[in-house]
């Protein structure tokens, strides 16, 4: 098996921690190692043939810095010169690994989620290649927990006995509240994780079906005597990526494709999309408090907070339900329902031309 990360994202939903250049996955949300290191450690039990990070041109060179590190896998980093979402990625990412090895299986892992249970990951994603290698595109579905309006949905058609994997009905954007609540009533739908494991000529051959200039466009790069040796590929992928369109695998294939198949995990899974999803993953105090790298944290009558600091002490004072991130050039305040909001922060900070903050 492959593993290919998807790490250029820009994750402003946890700013002022994650920057342009300095992204949620390359940062400790936790204050251990990065969210990408985490993800690359979670699947080293499976001895993975090679792990394929696909990241953006600013982060490149930290990501191969975060990497250097682990030598029990060959780990190659792989630069985009502009984002295109994930379809372009994955295509890139299976392209090469077809021309290497025409039977290879690869799983596709955002680089940003936090997993409880890893080995269930593990154990998840074998059972996943199984199918793969019959032919099936398969995705992660995660076991609702609570009616979320901010994940999208697959319906599994569920007819069948045993555990999976079962045909997918359809995917679904995220859903108003009572369609979420209803979701988690009836029991056949579940969160869509962004966690797919398929053949990687299976997936060129979807996209030739349903979005067919894209594999087109890779099919322009040439591979010398070892794909392996990325030394002279940058300009080729520049040169493919001026032409392809930018679009998300759910929206080029899966769908559209009849072939999809949806294997429930059960992970302990978070996609850690902003401040207010820490309590999830991080056991608040008695109080509701959550603390993280912080010299010391002082409550006085305070509750249900989330405080990170930059090694500094926080003292909290008669305050409910806020979300309190203090760095080095920045100070966060925001009320714990509105952390989807803090993107908004990011945009005017560039309207304000303050670009060194961001």
């Amino acid at each position: 098996m492959y593993i290919v990360i998807l790490a250029g994202g820009s994750g402003t939903r946890f700013w002022p921690l994650s920057r342009v250049a300095l992204p949620k996955q390359l940062i400790s949300i936790t204050g251990d190692s990065s969210m990408l290191q985490r993800t690359v450690e979670r699947v080293l039990p499976l001895q993975p043939e090679r792990i394929l990070i696909i990241t953006n041109q600013l982060q490149a060179a930290e990501t191969e810095r975060q990497m250097s590190s682990y030598n029990a896998v060959p780990i190659d980093v792989i630069s985009e010169p502009v984002g295109r979402n994930t379809a372009p990625a994955i295509a890139l990412a299976a392209s090469i690994i077809a021309s290497h090895d025409s039977s290879g299986i690869m799983a596709v892992l955002p680089a940003d989620h936090f997993i409880k249970d890893e080995k269930a990951l593990c154990s998840t994603l074998i059972n996943a290649a199984e199918s793969a290698k019959k032919g099936y595109l398969v995705t992660l579905g995660i076991l609702p927990s609570r009616p979320e309006t901010g994940y999208g949905y697959i319906e599994a058609d569920m007819e069948l006995t045993g555990v999976g994997p079962f045909p997918v009905k359809r995917f679904i954007e995220k859903p108003p509240l009572d369609d979420a609540l209803r979701y988690l009533a009836e029991g056949s739908f579940f969160w869509n994780s962004g966690m797919f494991v398929w053949g990687a000529e299976t997936i060129l051959r979807e996209m030739e079906t349903h979005i067919p200039e894209l594999p087109t466009a890779m099919n322009r790069m040439h591979f010398g005597d070892d794909v392996w040796n990325f030394s002279d590929i940058g300009k080729q992928i520049a040169d493919v990526y001026e032409s392809i369109p930018g679009i998300s695998i759910d929206y080029a294939v899966m769908e559209k494709s009849e072939n999809v198949l949806m294997l429930p995990a059960d992970m302990g899974w978070s996609d850690v999309g902003s401040w207010s999803a820490l309590p999830e993953i991080i056991e608040p105090d008695p109080s509701g408090i959550v603390s993280i790298n912080t010299d010391g944290f002082v409550n006085i009558d305070s509750s249900d907070c989330l405080v990170y600091s930059d090694k500094r002490i926080v003292a909290a004072v008669g305050v409910h339900n806020l979300v309190i991130v203090s760095t080095s050039d920045a100070i966060l305040v925001c009320d714990r329902e509105r952390c989807q909001d803090v993107k908004q922060v990011v945009e005017q900070i560039g309207v304000l031309g303050l670009a060194k903050y961001l």
